[in-house]
C-alpha cells in the first residue's frame, strides 16, 4: 500500500472538502423495530470496548477452550485476540448448526451460468467439508500446510476452503481470473503443498479453461506442490500429470463422510490473501481464526440485519476477493446464513441476470459493488424493472466509495424506495467492515460510510498527526486494534510494519482519504495516491467523479490529476455515458464536454472544472471491478500505458487510447 504523497502547498496541507450532500434516509420505524441492533450499543462499546469484543466471541462463536485473555497488545503492532480460546471455523460455520436442528436449511443456492443450479443443506455441506477434508488428509496435507485454490465460484470452491479449515491448514484463494505467473507467485510465497482447481468455469457463455494456468504456474517451478486436486466443472480437455494430478470426484466423493475438526488455537493462521497486482513481489495478508470469525460474524448480523431462519442472502462477489472469504465464506455461514452463490457475469445471457437469480432465489439482502451499480445505470431501469424484485429488504455496497447519484438510483429502482443501504468502508488488511451506517439505527447519507461500527476506533488526521475539525479532510486512520485485524504481510514483518504503522506510528494508515462532515461523519474520498494538487488545492478525485455522475447523462466517471506547466496537476475525466440519455444528448447537439464542465463548476466550483473530458464506451477496471486510474494517468500524460494484465478486458485501454485523439476529447479552457 502506497504512502501518502506530501502536499506541494504547505499553505493547503489537507485534503480539500468541497461537495455536499443534503439528502437524509432516516430509519423506517418499521424496519428499526425489528432490528438486530439498536443505538445503546454505540455507548456500550465505547464505555468497555474489550468487554464488548469479548461478548461478541462468547455469543456468535462456540470455542472447543474458551478464552481467558481478550487482547495482548504488547507485541503491537502484531496483536493477539482471544489468544488462549481454542475453536474450529468450519465446525463453526458447519457443523453446530446441524447439531442444533438446521441441518435441512439450505445453505448454499448454487446458480450457475448455463442455468444448473444446485441447494446445498447445512448437512449435506458438513458430509461434503467432512469428505474433502479426509481427502486432503490422504494426499498428505496437515494442520499448517498451505493450500493454494484457483477455481471458479462453484461449491466445491466453499468445500475447498472449509475443508482446509478443518484440518487448520491455512488457505490461500488466487482469482481464477489471474493470470498463471500471478498464480506461480503467490504458490511460492506461500510455499503451499497443494493446488485445487477446475477443468474451468463458465463466463459469458462459454467455457473458461483454469487447468492450463495451474499447469503453467507450475512448470516455472514450485518446489513445494506435491499434487493438484482437480474438480471437473466444465467436462472441457485437460492435459494431465499422472502422479501429481488428482480427480476430485476420485478421491472425495470416496472419502468417508465423517470428520473430526482439528482444533486450532485463537491465532492460528485462516488463510493468506494476496493483495499485489501480477508484477513485484506478492503482498500477503493474512488473518488468523478467533477474531476474524467473531468480528465477520458480528458485522455481518449486524450491518445486514441477518434472520438465518427468514432472510436469503447474496454477496455478489467472488472468494478471490476478501468480501468473498467474510461475507460469502465465513460470515454468513458462522450465522447460519441461506445464501446465493452466482457462478458467471451480470449480463449472460442477457443484462438481467442478476434480477432473474433475486427473483427465483426471493433474495432479501444484495450485497454488491458500486461499479456493478453504476453498469446496472448505464444499462437503464427498465432491466431491473421487468423483474420482481419486492423481496429486498436490504441493500449494501462495498469495494470503494458509492457516489450519491448511484446511491440514489440504488435505493429507488432496486430497493424499491424503501430498503436501506449500508454502505461499507474496509479492506483485506481490516479482515471485517469497520465504518458503515446500521440500519434501523442511522439517519442515511448518500454517499458517506458515516461512523465507526460499534468497537471500532478510527479518525481522520491531518499531516501532522492531529484530528481535523469537522468539515475538513485528511487521512483516515484506525486509532485502536480490531478483532480481524490483519496479522502482519506472510514472512515479512518489517514490510507490515513499513507499510501500516510508519507513517504514523502506533496507528494503522488505511492508505486512504477521508473527509468529516459537519456531523463529523465520515465520506471516503479514495486512496491518496490519486488526490490531485490543483493550483495548491488537494482535490479528491471521488468527489469530482460524483459531480460528473450526478448528471443524468452519466452513468460512470474517473477521474484523474495530469501534470501541467501552469497548475501542478489538472483534472482529466473519462466518462461513460447512460445509454438512453446519453444517446438523446449527443443526437440533439449538446456540447457534452461543455455541459459537464459546467455541471461540475456548479456542484464543486470552478476549480474542479475539467481541463479534458473523454466520453468512453468502457474504463478499464480489474476483475474485483475497481478502476485503474493509473492507466488512465498515462493516457493523460501521453506515456506508453502500463502494465494491464490485471484488467478484466486489457482492450479497453486500446479504445481509450485511440479515442482520447478524436474530436470528442478535445478540452476546454
Amino acid at each position: 500500500m502506497a504512502q501518502a504523497a506530501e502536499p506541494t502547498n504547505p499553505e493547503h496541507p489537507d485534503i480539500e472538502n468541497l461537495l455536499t450532500e443534503d439528502r437524509r434516509f432516516p430509519p423506517d420505524p418499521e424496519f428499526a423495530a425489528q432490528a438486530n441492533v439498536h443505538p445503546e450499543v454505540y455507548s456500550w462499546a465505547a464505555a468497555d470496548r474489550l468487554g464488548f469484543w469479548a461478548d461478541q466471541a462468547r455469543e456468535l462463536i462456540t470455542w472447543s477452550t474458551p478464552f481467558s485473555e481478550v487482547l495482548d497488545w504488547s507485541g503491537a503492532p502484531v496483536a493477539r485476540w482471544f489468544g488462549d480460546g481454542k475453536l474450529n471455523a468450519a465446525y463453526n460455520a458447519v457443523d453446530r448448526h446441524v447439531e442444533a436442528g438446521n441441518g435441512d436449511r439450505v445453505a448454499l443456492h448454487f446458480e450457475g451460468e448455463p442455468g444448473d443450479s444446485r441447494a446445498i443443506t447445512y448437512a449435506e455441506l458438513q458430509r461434503e467439508v467432512s469428505r474433502a477434508a479426509n481427502a486432503l488428509t490422504e494426499l498428505g496435507v496437515g494442520t499448517g500446510d498451505r493450500v493454494a485454490i484457483y477455481m471458479p465460484l462453484v461449491p466445491e470452491a466453499v468445500v475447498a476452503m472449509l475443508a482446509c479449515a478443518r484440518i487448520g491448514a491455512p488457505h490461500s484463494v488466487v482469482f481464477g481470473g489471474f493470470s498463471a505467473e500471478a498464480l506461480h507467485s503467490r504458490i511460492l510465497d506461500a510455499e503451499a503443498k497443494l493446488v485445487i482447481t477446475a477443468d474451468g468455469g463458465y463466463r459469458r457463455g462459454s467455457a473458461s479453461a483454469l487447468k492450463p494456468a495451474v499447469d503453467e504456474a507450475l512448470e516455472k517451478g514450485a518446489p513445494t506442490i506435491e499434487h493438484v486436486l482437480v474438480v471437473r466443472r466444465t467436462g472441457q480437455d485437460v492435459a494431465w500429470t499422472e502422479g501429481r494430478d488428482v480427480w476430485w470426484h476420485d478421491v472425495v466423493d470416496s472419502a468417508s463422510d465423517t470428520h473430526a475438526p482439528v482444533e486450532v488455537e485463537s491465532e492460528h493462521p485462516l488463510f493468506i490473501l494476496y493483495t499485489s497486482g501480477t508484477t513485484g513481489k506478492p503482498k500477503g495478508i493474512f488473518h488468523t481464526t478467533g477474531g476474524y470469525l467473531t468480528q465477520t460474524a458480528f458485522t455481518h448480523r449486524a450491518v445486514f440485519d441477518l434472520k438465518p431462519e427468514t432472510d436469503v442472502y447474496w454477496c455478489t462477489a467472488d472468494i478471490g476477493w476478501v468480501t468473498g472469504h467474510s461475507y460469502v465464506v465465513y460470515g454468513p455461514l458462522v450465522n447460519g446464513a441461506t445464501q446465493v452463490i452466482y457462478e458467471g457475469t451480470p449480463d449472460t445471457p442477457d443484462k438481467g441476470r442478476w434480477w432473474s437469480v433475486v427473483e427465483k432465489y426471493k433474495v432479501s439482502i444484495l450485497y454488491t459493488a458500486p461499479t456493478a451499480i453504476r453498469t446496472c445505470m448505464k444499462w437503464g431501469e427498465e432491466i431491473p424493472a421487468a423483474h420482481d424484485l419486492s423481496s429486498i429488504r436490504l441493500l449494501g455496497s462495498v469495494g470503494e466509495s458509492i457516489n450519491p447519484a448511484a446511491w440514489t438510483w440504488y435505493r429507488r429502482v432496486i430497493g424499491g424506495d424503501k430498503a436501506p443501504i449500508v454502505d461499507t468502508w474496509w479492506q483485506t488488511e481490516t479482515g471485517a467492515i469497520m465504518i458503515s451506517p446500521l440500519p434501523g439505527v442511522t439517519t442515511a447519507k448518500p454517499g458517506s460510510a458515516q461512523v465507526p461500527l460499534p468497537g471500532i476506533a478510527a479518525d481522520v488526521l491531518d499531516d501532522d498527526a492531529q484530528p481535523v475539525p469537522n468539515g475538513s479532510g485528511g487521512y483516515l486512520v484506525l486509532t485502536e486494534p480490531w478483532p480481524a485485524m490483519l496479522r502482519g504481510i506472510w514472512g515479512d514483518e518489517e514490510r507490515f510494519r513499513d507499510t501500516y504503522w510508519s507513517r504514523f506510528p502506533g496507528r494503522y494508515f488505511a492508505g486512504d482519504g477521508a473527509k468529516k462532515d459537519e456531523d463529523g461523519d465520515i465520506w471516503l474520498l479514495g486512496r491518496v495516491d490519486d488526490v490531485m494538487n490543483v493550483s495548491g488545492h488537494r482535490l479528491s478525485t471521488t468527489e469530482i467523479e460524483s459531480a460528473l455522475v450526478s448528471h443524468p447523462i452519466v452513468a460512470e466517471a474517473a477521474v484523474v490529476g495530469a501534470n501541467d506547466e501552469t497548475t501542478g496537476q489538472a483534472v482529466v475525466a473519462f466518462v461513460i455515458l447512460r445509454t438512453e440519455e446519453g444517446d438523446a444528448a449527443q443526437a440533439s447537439g449538446m456540447d457534452v464536454q461543455a455541459e459537464l464542465r459546467t455541471h461540475v463548476a456548479k456542484e464543486i466550483g470552478p476549480i474542479a472544472k475539467p481541463r479534458r473530458i473523454l466520453v468512453v464506451q468502457e474504463l478499464p477496471k480489474t476483475r474485483s471491478g475497481k478502476i485503474m486510474r493509473r492507466l488512465l494517468r498515462d493516457v493523460a500524460e501521453h506515456r506508453v500505458v502500463g502494465d494491464a494484465t490485471t484488467l478484466a478486458d486489457s482492450s479497453v485501454m486500446d479504445l481509450i487510447t485511440a479515442g482520447l485523439n478524436t474530436p470528442s476529447a478535445s478540452s476546454a479552457d
